[in-house]
């Protein structure tokens, strides 16, 4: 997708100017400018204005640690030392851009998508058990893995170097998150004041946005309405000259609507603003095309409306501005709040309890616990008569004999124990966890957002809105993920990014200088489907197609039992498995189509 420079001067392979490298690459260095006049100071002259070029000729001059540190963007690149007889993989700090690699048939392959791999002759690709089991309890494939045993993905901020022969001779990090928090330890903004503060991050993220707005093709923004993408919008708004392009998508289903907030927001700005109402037809007409898009098992449902939106904005502009990171690095999902409300729960509770509790709650059969509930409703205050006991419940029991880092990751695991589910499961298995130069970290809040930024956002937020906008031919780009914004975001007293169970508060007081309060001030909705009424009425037969005994069966991978108990509960209406669900019938799609 050619952004900048699209003449013949920014085409790839292209060759170094000495003629010792030669480079493909894919993604933007939003600081290009900066380093071409540093460039040429050093006496370097180029032939185009393409960021690939400034990438390539820094290489050759400073070499390529070096380089990897001064340039601020999202790329994945290889770079073939034609002296040396190197090949060198990198991918950038956060993992914007997919990278993936295999050793097959005496041959090194790697390519931005892992469907480009199998097309090679000699490719022979198994499933990964330990890959899957962890899809299964999550909806994605954490970094490294891929779902093949045969593949593998660069991890971000990462260089892969392979002799002539193949052979990986070094794995090295450029760039690290352990390095930034500690560093942001020991230069903490504490005891500036909050307008002090408020001053710093605007200023950072305005630098960081208006180098995102550089492109030789028109540029947009995507626009929910809420906080992060209404700041982002603000500001790149504030600093154009034209109207600003913004896109919204909205479903009929009111509760997953945010047409209404996001053209608030558009107008108040003065941004030239475009939605478009989707009906379910609409949206279930990309289902059969997510195993294609994705290219391995994928099941964040948001991936549908993604790739809604981004072939709606794709009619009128190439690149899009997006909200990306800001919950992660400003403490903005609410499972923090969650979180700390289940440790209080867990404290309050004897350890002896604890598992026998959890194992209660979870043998009592399906909307027994709500029909308890509404039987004792006239005993309980207003405030304790909910209708929603019973998920409640079936949410928290899992993690009563949980704690620490696990006890967050229970949280959004859909499968607890997806041993049950495969036919051979792995004797072992991984599970996120912050690495070793992190374990000095032991505020809760601060642990789940790195251990967000570190495993949720390259493997299930970044996948997303990667593979659905480039499946439109969209580039996305996302300023907070400026690595100077997380460098700074680390210098913060806690109190100034999540304090009462409220995160964002720095993002939120900048934003009240440019769009109202009241307009963007709402609960937090996500980007979500709703998908648990599309399982039990348009999609039913396909569902019931890829669940059934036959097809489970097929590939000696999956026990039909309890995923059909878990289908059958979810159909009766006793409880709400969508998710879950949707994870099977994302990997049983995907099996169908290699």
């Amino acid at each position: 997708l050619s952004v900048i420079d699209r003449t013949s001067h920014g085409r790839m392979p292209m060759m170094s100017a000495s003629g010792r490298y030669v480079i493909v690459y894919n993604g933007e260095i939003y600081n290009a400018m900066d380093i071409r006049s540093s460039l040429f100071q050093g006496g370097a002259r180029l032939r185009g204005h393409s960021d690939t070029e400034v990438l390539l000729e820094a290489i050759s001059q400073w070499g390529i640690r070096y380089t990897l540190r001064a340039v601020v963007g999202m790329f994945a690149f290889a770079l073939w030392d034609r002296q040396e007889r190197r090949l060198t993989l990198a991918r950038d700090r956060f993992g914007e851009k997919p990278l993936h690699w295999s050793r097959t048939g005496g041959s090194i392959l790697f390519a931005s998508e892992l469907t480009a791999l199998r097309l090679h002759p000699s490719w022979s690709g198994t499933i990964d058990r330990v890959a899957l089991h962890g899809y299964l309890r999550l909806g994605w494939i954490s970094t490294p893995r891929t779902i093949f045993n045969e593949a593998k993905k660069v991890p971000p901020a990462t260089l892969l170097t392979f002799d002539q022969h193949g052979q990986l001779l070094q794995e090295e990090t450029y760039w690290s998150v352990a390095e930034a928090v500690r560093h942001g330890e020991a230069s903490s903004l504490e005891g500036a004041s909050p307008k002090e503060i408020d001053a710093t991050v605007e200023a950072t993220l305005i630098q960081a946005i208006r180098s995102q707005l550089v492109a030789d093709v028109p540029v947009g923004a995507f626009l929910s309405g809420g906080i992060d993408s209404s700041l982002i919008t603000a500001l790149a708004q504030a600093s154009s000259s034209a109207p600003i392009r913004t896109f919204t998508i909205g479903f009929q289903e009111r509760a997953y609507d945010e047409t209404q907030h996001a053209l608030s927001v558009a107008r108040h700005i003065g941004a030239d603003h475009t939605d478009l109402q989707i009906s379910p037809r609409q949206a279930l007409d990309v289902v059969p095309e997510l195993p294609r898009i994705f290219g391995e098992p994928f099941a964040d449902t948001s991936q549908i409306p993604t790739i809604l939106v981004s072939r709606l904005a794709r009619q009128s502009v190439t690149v899009v501005l997006s909200g990306d990171g800001g919950d992660e690095l400003f403490g903005g999902y609410e499972r923090y709040r969650d979180n700390l409300r289940v440790r209080g729960l867990i404290q309050d509770l004897p350890p002896a309890l604890r598992r026998p509790l959890s194992q209660l709650i979870m043998a009592a059969p399906p909307g027994s616990w709500n029909l308890l509930a509404r039987g004792i409703a006239p005993l309980l205050p207003p405030r304790l008569r909910s209708p929603l006991l019973e998920p409640k419940l079936r949410t928290v029991a899992p993690c009563l004999d949980a704690s620490g880092d696990e006890l967050y990751l229970r949280q959004f695991s859909f499968w607890m124990e997806p041993d049950a589910l495969m036919v051979r499961p792995p004797h072992e298995w991984e599970s996120l966890h912050l690495p070793a130069a992190l374990e000095w970290v032991h505020d809760p809040v601060t642990r789940m957002m790195l251990i967000d930024t570190l495993h949720y956002l390259p493997d299930d937020i970044l996948v997303k809105v990667d593979r659905a906008a480039m499946a439109a031919s969209l580039e996305t780009r996302a300023p907070l993920l400026d690595h100077r914004v997380f460098e700074l975001a680390s210098r913060l007293p806690l109190e100034e990014t999540y304090a009462n169970g409220q995160g964002k508060l720095v993002l939120k007081r900048i934003l009240a200088r440019y769009v109202p309060t009241a307009l963007t001030d709402r609960p937090k909705m996500g980007f979500g489907v709703p998908i648990a009424e599309w399982l039990r009425g348009p999609l039913r037969s396909w569902a019931e197609d890829l669940l059934s005994s036959e097809m489970l069966r097929k590939d000696d991978l999956l026990r039909p039992q309890p995923i059909q108990l878990a289908w059958e509960e979810h159909l009766s209406g006793h409880a709400d498995h969508a998710q879950a669900i949707w994870n099977v019938l994302m990997f049983q799609a995907w099996l169908q189509e290699i």
